[in-house]
């Protein structure tokens, strides 16, 4: 099925409306990264990666891991709009037993591919999962979503070198540069750049994005498929809290439930953004 751009952008209101209204619910929650995520996250599911939520085990289907679990909520609200489970159950997330954890676990929701929480590893895991793929001779591509904040541990950059010295080229790596993490400006707590020439130096094809614009999304992941030398990371540029004014680029919403004024003030923002319509298929 092909969607175009301004029916993505459709679905992405509708996830980000989903989002303020579950973390509200929760009374906790990340909406800031969740929020950032979601245009990258839509354009995965609906057009990008070959799976299906009828059988969410279909052995050749395309593996995403979410290394930054706190931004589930964005995650859960595709895979509902998507038809894993019943839209219902996105407003009992973090309720004790839901499948839907403050983060994702794969004991709750089995159509996860893993478990994540301590940031920093889903990279790892995602290694191990491309890696077995090439041993089993298996085609399915992995993808893994990270932040930029989690690039201040260690265990991330074992991973990048892992992946770079065997030449994983069915892996790649998406990175939330948002700029934001919970203490302040990635730049100001640990500075990261220049992130680009970091990766090339690890042996990774870089490309980088605005990780707002569908075409931009698709072109990267397309072009992602194309390389077999080695992995490729797409740096994706976000706004944290995309869509609300008084959230975005603001790291005091990167772990903040809104209030019931500060909700419905979000949603009737969300309601109103918009923008230019491309075609391109699933």
């Amino acid at each position: 099925m092909k969607y175009t751009t301004e029916e993505l952008q459709e679905i992405s209101k509708e996830v980000r409306k989903d989002i303020i209204e579950m973390i509200l619910k929760a009374g906790y929650g990340h909406p800031a990264g969740s929020l950032g995520m979601v245009d990258v996250l839509v354009t995965l599911y609906y057009v990008i990666l070959l799976h299906d939520p009828k059988k969410p085990d279909w052995e050749d289907r395309d593996r995403l891991v979410l290394s930054n679990g706190h931004i589930c909520p964005a995650r859960y609200a595709v895979m509902a709009h998507r038809g894993y489970f019943e839209h219902k159950e996105l407003f009992k997330i973090g309720k004790f037993g839901s499948i839907l954890q403050g983060h994702p676990d794969k004991r709750f929701l089995k159509s996860l591919e893993t478990t994540s929480g301590p940031l920093g590893s889903g990279l790892s895991q995602a290694c191990g999962v491309a890696y077995g793929a090439r041993m089993d001779k298996k085609r399915f591509r992995t993808f893994v979503i990270c932040s930029d904040g989690e690039h201040n541990e260690g265990n991330h950059w074992e991973a990048v070198m892992f992946a770079g010295k065997n030449n994983l080229s069915n892996l790649t790596l998406i990175v939330d540069r948002n700029n934001i993490q919970i203490d302040g400006h990635t730049e100001d707590i640990m500075p990261l750049e220049p992130l680009l020439d970091k990766y090339k130096s690890f042996g990774w094809s870089v490309i980088d994005i605005d990780g707002h614009n569908f075409d931009e999304i698709v072109s990267a992941c397309s072009k992602a498929r194309s390389i077999f030398e080695n992995p490729t990371v797409i740096i994706a540029h976000t706004i944290p809290g995309m869509g609300v004014d008084f959230m975005e680029n603001n790291p005091n919403w990167h772990a903040k439930a809104p209030n019931d004024i500060e909700a419905k003030k979000a949603i009737m923002e969300i309601r109103t953004m918009g923008g230019k319509v491309t075609p391109y298929g699933e």
